[in-house]
């Protein structure tokens, strides 16, 4: 239950709003004026102080200053008559979540409330790096994330709220990119407006400039009607441009104008639109590789990355993996109605081990599965998946499922024919012959051989466009550009 406190002068209203919040199930204390109200958040920790401007002793706008000083996590909602809307705004921007002008509806001021804590919670969440939002205002206020690393995160994100400037989030995949940049949103001054997300690497390089920026009716085949742009669908608010790696260098261009001039032209029009957007990025790429092979514009990268914000993958904070699962646990106790007390010490020691390549959603998915599995009252070893109690070794020795490549291909060709038989100069690494005449056979040599060859033969056949080799060649695109990094291959080098 969330802890209020009401501080107004007025006693009518003070006991009004206090009835309001009580209904709607909030622990709710009062003050009469800003002094007593800092005394009380001295004394008491609550999540949020509802306050007048205008009170004897000390005013609204020097109480927020002393409570913010004392607890900057302590949500305040200012009340103002008309007539002093200006000293809201200045307590607004003194740290102040919002204001409601009076004569104010319990309906918006719990409405406003709840948006307040929502904000918040998406912040704290943010401080663990959650792959998806937390339950809002039902969730317990708590910080689960107690390693450096992620606290610094937290405190950029705290920084960033405040201004307007290109934000670049970079981390491996499911770390918590998107949740980032909507605890950024939620908690800044375009918090009332939208939130737009796109998957630049979800759509084709064809498509992408009418994605963002939209088209006129004719603009192209199949274009039977006019359709706005993502950019002008967001106005006013932010545009969460997800692995922005993706995008070709045309569009890099087109967007780093758009940054740059805050205009754009929709595909196939003259006319052109200015637009009031927040932009923040993500990715997993690496960008400072890419801005020497003349992949990514070395020009919008340092647009974007004013303050970089880097999610470290959960291998590298294995102390926040016992407060990651125990609040996993309490959310699939809530969306399974279920009882689950805990984790056993055996279980958390395995998951502690284990490095977790998919991240916090594999975590996530990896304790619903346990919440499936298990029948007694606490997630126990014997519920864990197979491949998480085996641990990395297992992993070494056999990739995950979507990096998995078939090899019934070559058996034929070179593994079941003699050894004195094959044509050592083509797998002359695969074979060794030692002094004593046998034959040393290396599989993994064999391995990496294949798919180096494979990949390569790929990219040729589709142009070295990435998209289409991970679609035609049956390969996922994570794992596609995986392998192209670790054998070094340049797609540039297949274009045509």
């Amino acid at each position: 239950m969330h802890k209020v406190l009401v501080v107004d002068d007025d006693k009518v209203l003070q006991q009004s709003v206090k009835q309001a919040l009580e209904f709607h199930h909030f622990n709710v204390d009062v003050a009469d004026n800003g002094k007593e109200a800092v005394n009380a958040v001295y004394r008491e920790k609550y999540d949020l102080v509802v306050m007048d401007v205008n009170m004897p002793e000390m005013d609204g706008i020097e109480a927020l200053s002393e409570i913010k000083k004392h607890d900057p996590s302590i949500i305040v909602l200012v009340l103002t008559a008309y007539s002093n809307v200006s000293d809201a705004v200045k307590a607004v921007k003194e740290g102040a979540f919002n204001y409601l002008e009076k004569p104010i509806t319990s309906d918006n001021l719990v409405a406003l409330i709840k948006r307040a804590l929502k904000a918040r919670s998406m912040v704290e969440t943010t401080a663990f790096s959650a792959p998806t939002l937390s339950l809002g205002d039902e969730n317990d206020d708590k910080f689960v994330g107690e390693s450096n690393s992620m606290q610094k995160v937290f405190n950029v994100i705290g920084k960033l709220a405040k201004v307007n400037t290109p934000v670049l989030i970079r981390g491996e995949s499911g770390t918590g990119k998107e949740l980032v940049a909507k605890a950024i949103h939620f908690n800044g001054p375009r918090k009332e407006n939208k939130f737009v997300a796109v998957n630049c690497g979800a759509i084709s390089d064809n498509l992408i400039e009418s994605e963002l920026f939209g088209h006129e009716k004719g603009a192209f085949t199949g274009a039977d009607q006019r359709k706005i742009g993502k950019f002008q669908y967001a106005e006013g608010g932010t545009l969460f441009l997800d692995e922005i790696g993706d995008i070709s260098p045309s569009m890099q261009v087109k967007l780093l104008r758009v940054l740059q001039e805050r205009k754009f032209t929709p595909v196939g029009s003259n006319r052109e639109i200015s637009v009031d957007v927040r932009i923040i990025a993500a990715s997993h790429k690496p960008f400072e590789e890419m801005i020497k092979t003349g992949e990514f514009r070395e020009d919008l990268f340092y647009r974007l990355n004013v303050l970089p914000v880097y999610l470290p993958p959960l291998r590298e904070r294995q102390s926040d993996i016992p407060h990651l699962v125990n609040y996993y646990v309490n959310y699939f106790n809530n969306v399974h109605s279920l009882e689950v007390s805990g984790v056993t010490p055996e279980a958390i020691k395995i998951m502690q081990e284990y490095s977790w390549p998919g991240n916090i959603r594999e975590l996530r998915n990896t304790i619903e599965h346990c919440f499936i599995m298990e029948s007694g009252d606490y997630i126990s070893e014997s519920s864990l998946p197979q491949k998480i109690k085996a641990g990395d070794k297992a992993s070494d020795e056999n990739e995950s499922e979507d990096a998995i490549i078939d090899f019934r291909g070559i058996q034929d060709s070179v593994l079941d024919k003699d050894p004195t038989e094959v044509d050592n100069s083509q797998y002359q690494f695969t074979f060794a012959e030692r002094e004593d005449g046998e034959i040393k056979l290396d599989f993994q040599a064999a391995k990496d051989k294949f798919e180096q060859e494979f990949i390569e033969q790929a990219l040729k056949l589709n142009k070295g466009k990435i998209n289409q080799t991970a679609l035609n060649a049956n390969i996922p695109k994570k794992t596609l550009l995986r392998k192209i990094e670790k054998y070094e291959i340049n797609p540039k080098d297949y274009y045509q």
